[in-house]
């Protein structure tokens, strides 16, 4: 498939920096040779857990070519911290219009990176990524049989 324009970014939010790296490299090894930006923003260093929402805008505004970004968090703060990013991007330099480019996806955060990576590398909009990281979980519950559905 021939992508017309940049494809959509994708940003990795982890408490565990370890756990963010090795999410993206999974999604990189699915999508090879396709030219989709994923960007980590995990731990507060290399070894203490915690978010930083200032690298999350950072993220955000550096991976977001012009067809937005959707941002996959794993839990808790993690969340917050990628919504206060939301109110950070003019503090980082971040396009005016970035922000309204941003999907914060509830989608699992290892299946959900690795599936919107390689939908993204299809030319699909933030909003197809988004759902496609969001249903993830599908083809392994129903593997596993799992039938019980969470509330919408």
């Amino acid at each position: 498939m021939t992508v017309n324009g940049p494809p959509v970014g994708i940003v990795v939010v982890s408490h565990s920096r370890a756990l963010g790296t090795a999410a993206a490299e999974l999604a990189r090894e699915v999508t090879a040779g396709a030219d989709v930006p994923v960007s980590v923003a995990a731990g507060l260093d290399d070894t203490t857990l915690g978010t930083d929402a200032a690298a999350i805008a950072t993220a955000i505004a550096t991976t977001d070519r012009g067809a937005g970004v959707v941002v996959l968090m794993d839990l808790g703060s993690a969340v917050l911290s990628a919504e206060l990013a939301l109110d950070l991007l003019d503090d980082v330099g971040a396009d005016p219009a970035t922000r309204d480019r941003t999907v914060l996806c509830p989608g699992p955060l290892v299946e959900g990176v690795v599936v919107a990576a390689a939908t993204a590398a299809t030319g699909a909009n933030r909003d197809q990524v988004s759902a496609d990281a969001a249903a993830a979980l599908g083809p392994k519950r129903t593997h596993l049989g799992y039938s019980w559905e969470p509330a919408p």
